[in-house]
């Protein structure tokens, strides 16, 4: 296929994607209820169906075997951009299995598991999403930010960030799925994933027919721009900084209260002044509602069309970095400060404006 074929694949599978939007959007139909709690999730029982998700993935798929065949077709050019391109399409396919282990992509939870497995940790070589449901819904979320008790803080503190951690490791720690330590670490993951288990060698046959799917549709820079070097390499750093960015995760506010109380003070919510850097985001790295993550955390079992409108109506965390890189407000000073005002205990840091404890600044 030539690279206009290439392009109106993809274009055509964009398009197909929208279905899913357009049936869940408030926007349409919602009678006014979109400005309570409630009334979103009328609309989002209202709407949920087994249908539109379908098609949702099969445009993801779809798109991505564009990308593969634009490798192929486009010469060097074109491998800079499908890699880019399928690194970003993964993000977005993490994001969408997220809302299956909820249990809310689907009307049917089994059949939201089914397809979260099969489009999703199979090709990517990611563990059961029954595995996955256990470490996000029941370790993670109730526990976020808690020493001890939170997985994803001890994936952040086996990457160097701890308190005492000088500026050199710090930096490395915010690119570790880019250094050699980060890599070895995900080939390493990928290989227990695919380990014989219940599964026999099923898992790991899923994952090698992916690149070969690559190959045959985009020769050999199919396999290597299309799938190895996204995999291995930039998917994982995008979904390491998009995990940087959820939380406060050295300096969260001790709280007391409801759910929202709670998600108030450990959540992050960045660019809540930048439109167009927000619109960058949701459309590459932080998709499917993972902007919005104060709102998703306070209320875990609303779809991602409905997290903007929920936080309409829940306000702002009290953390709202201005970016991620540049700027002493930028999520990634923010850490830093934190960790380096931690004592040698481990005792979190505090920064400006934290609730219930004196700035450690």
């Amino acid at each position: 296929m030539d690279v206009q074929g290439c392009l109106l694949l993809i274009a055509g599978a964009i398009v197909l994607r929208q279905a899913d939007r357009w049936w869940f959007t408030p926007a349409r139909g919602a009678r006014g209820r979109a400005g309570t709690r409630r009334g979103l999730m009328e609309i989002q029982r209202e709407r949920a169906n087994d249908a539109t998700p379908v098609l949702l993935l099969a445009g993801h798929g779809a798109e991505i075997a564009g990308w593969w065949m634009l490798a192929g077709a486009a010469g060097p050019t074109g491998w800079v951009v499908a890699a880019v391109a399928v690194a970003v399409k993964a993000r977005h396919l993490q994001e969408v299995s997220h809302f299956a282990v909820h249990g809310v992509l689907t009307r049917t939870p089994r059949l939201g598991t089914l397809l979260a497995e099969a489009c999703v940790h199979l090709p990517m070589g990611l563990g059961p999403v029954e595995d996955r449901r256990r470490r996000h819904v029941r370790e993670h979320h109730p526990n976020a930010t808690v020493a001890g008790r939170d997985p994803n803080l001890a994936d952040l503190e086996r990457a160097g960030l701890r308190p005492g951690v000088g500026r050199a490791r710090y930096a490395a720690g915010i690119v570790f799925p880019l250094t050699p330590a980060g890599a070895a670490a995900t080939c390493r993951s990928i290989a227990a994933n695919l380990a014989p288990g219940a599964y026999g060698w099923g898992r790991a046959a899923a994952f090698v027919a992916v690149p070969t799917a690559a190959c045959l549709l985009g020769g050999w820079p199919g396999a290597v721009f299309g799938y190895v070097l996204p995999r291995l390499l930039l998917y994982p750093q995008l979904a390491w900084l998009s995990l940087i960015v959820e939380h406060r995760w050295f300096d969260a506010a001790p709280s007391t209260g409801g759910p929202v109380a709670v998600e108030a003070g450990r959540c992050l919510r960045l660019y809540p002044t930048g439109p167009a850097a927000a619109l960058f985001a949701r459309a590459t790295w932080l998709p499917y509602g993972d902007l919005f993550h104060f709102a998703h955390s306070a209320h875990p079992a609303v779809r991602w069309n409905y997290l903007p409108a929920l936080e309409r109506v829940l306000g702002m965390p009290e953390a709202t970095p201005s970016g991620l890189l540049a700027g002493r407000g930028a999520v990634v000073a923010r850490h830093w400060r934190a960790l380096a005002s931690a004592d040698s205990s481990g005792a979190p840091g505090t920064l400006p404006g934290a609730r219930g404890v004196p700035s450690g600044v």
